[in-house]
C-alpha cells in the first residue's frame, strides 16, 4: 500500500493511497530525481485500473466549507521550451463530493477502470512524460491542489530466438574520403525490416578512410530488449594510420518538434575501451556490451507528435597524437520485454566487455 501525504501548508491536508482490490501491496519503480538521486513511484501498465482512497481533513476546530472535491487522472508532456504549460494527452475525472462544509477528516473511495495509458512515463533532458492524479478542494477564489504521480511502463513479447539460416544485412558500406577525414558510413539500407522474426541476422556497419583504414562492425542483431547483450565483432580489414586505441559508446538522442523546428540533445550513457595498443590488418576484436546496467529506456518514435527518442551504437578511433576520429553513429532499435518474457528467454547477465 503506497502512501502519500498533502503539503500541511496548504488550506486542508490531503493524503492519498494507492491500492489494489486483490489486496496485494502497490508495485514500486525506482525512478531517478534530477540531482537528487531516487524515489519511489507507484508503478502501473497500460489498461490497469487505479483505485485508491482519498483523505481530507478539516482544520482542527474549524469548520471548512468547500464547493465540491473531486479527483482527475492525467497524462501531459510538458517540454523545456514551454515549461509551465503541459500537453494533456489524457485526462478523466471523478467527482468525490458535492458542495458542501466539511467538519471532521472525510474519505473517498476512488477507481479508473481500464486505462489507456498507451505512452511510457519519461524523464529525459527536455521533455518529460508523467502521469498524475490530482486532487482538486474547491473553494471560492482559492481551494485545496495537490498531485499524486505514479509511473508507467508497458512491455513487449520477447524476440523469439532465431531458427532460420543466418542472413547478413550491410548496414553501411566504405565512403570514399579524404585522408584527413573522419570516418563515416554510408546511410542504412533499409532491407533488415523485412527479415521474417525468428531468422538469424548478423549486421554490418562499415566505415574508413579511403586509402588508409577499413573496419567492418559486426553485431547480431538490430533491435534489443533492455536486459539484452549486444555481441559482435570488430574487424580490421585495412590500417594504414596508427592507432592508439578504440572506444564503443551507447548514445540517446532526444529530438523534440519536427522539420525546422527539431531541437536534438545528445548524451553520452556509456563508454567502453575495446582495444588498447595498435590493430593489424586481419585483427578481429570480439565484443559483448550488456544493456542492463545503465538507465535505458525504448525506442520512442513520435510521442503525441511531440518527441522521440532513439539509441546509437558510436566507434570512437584514436590516433597516436590523441586525435580522436570518430565513426558516424548507427542505430539499434530498444524494447522493454516483461519479466516473465526474459525469464523464458536468455537471462540477463551483469556487465562486462570482452576484448
Amino acid at each position: 500500500m503506497q502512501k502519500w501525504f498533502g503539503n500541511l501548508g496548504q488550506t486542508v491536508p490531503i493524503q492519498l493511497e494507492f491500492r489494489r482490490k486483490d489486496g496485494q501491496p502497490v508495485k514500486n519503480a525506482t525512478v531517478k530525481v534530477k540531482g537528487l538521486g531516487t524515489e519511489q513511484l507507484p508503478l502501473f501498465n497500460n489498461k490497469d485500473s487505479i483505485y485508491g482512497e482519498i483523505k481530507v481533513s478539516n482544520i482542527p476546530g474549524k469548520k471548512f466549507e468547500h464547493q465540491g472535491i473531486k479527483v482527475q487522472l492525467l497524462g501531459q508532456i510538458e517540454l523545456a521550451s514551454e515549461r509551465g504549460h503541459p500537453h494533456d494527452f489524457l485526462s478523466l475525472v471523478r467527482d468525490l463530493s458535492p458542495p458542501g462544509d466539511l467538519v471532521q477528516q472525510e474519505k473517498y473511495s476512488f477507481e479508473f477502470n481500464d486505462v489507456e495509458m498507451q505512452y511510457d512515463s519519461y524523464r529525459g533532458l527536455q521533455v518529460r512524460l508523467r502521469y498524475i492524479l490530482r486532487v482538486t478542494v474547491s473553494k471560492g477564489y482559492g481551494g485545496s491542489v495537490k498531485d499524486f504521480p505514479f509511473w508507467v511502463r508497458n512491455f513487449e513479447p520477447l524476440a523469439p530466438p532465431a531458427t532460420g539460416p543466418p542472413i547478413k544485412a550491410s548496414v553501411g558500406s566504405m565512403l570514399r574520403l579524404p585522408q584527413s577525414g573522419t570516418l563515416h558510413p554510408v546511410a542504412a539500407c533499409g532491407g533488415a525490416s523485412a527479415v521474417a522474426p525468428g531468422t538469424s541476422m548478423t549486421m554490418r556497419w562499415r566505415v574508413g578512410i579511403e586509402e588508409c583504414l577499413h573496419i567492418e562492425f559486426e553485431y547480431d542483431k538490430a533491435k534489443y530488449h533492455l536486459k539484452d547483450t549486444v555481441v559482435g565483432k570488430i574487424y580490421f580489414l585495412l590500417v594504414r594510420i596508427k592507432l592508439k586505441h578504440m572506444e564503443v559508446e551507447i548514445r540517446r538522442r532526444e529530438t523534440t518538434g519536427s522539420g525546422q523546428t527539431a531541437h536534438n540533445e545528445n548524451e553520452t550513457l556509456a563508454k567502453y575501451e575495446i582495444m588498447d595498443g595498435a590493430p593489424v590488418r586481419g585483427e578481429a576484436i570480439p565484443i559483448r556490451l550488456f544493456l542492463s546496467p545503465y538507465d535505458l529506456t525504448p525506442t520512442y518514435k513520435l510521442v503525441h507528435n511531440k518527441f522521440s527518442v532513439k539509441y546509437f551504437l558510436n566507434l570512437v578511433l584514436v590516433d597516436e597524437e590523441d586525435r580522436a576520429r570518430t565513426s558516424s553513429r548507427q542505430e539499434i532499435q530498444l524494447y522493454r520485454a516483461s519479466d516473465a518474457s526474459q525469464a523464458n528467454g536468455l537471462p540477463a547477465a551483469a556487465a562486462t566487455l570482452i576484448s
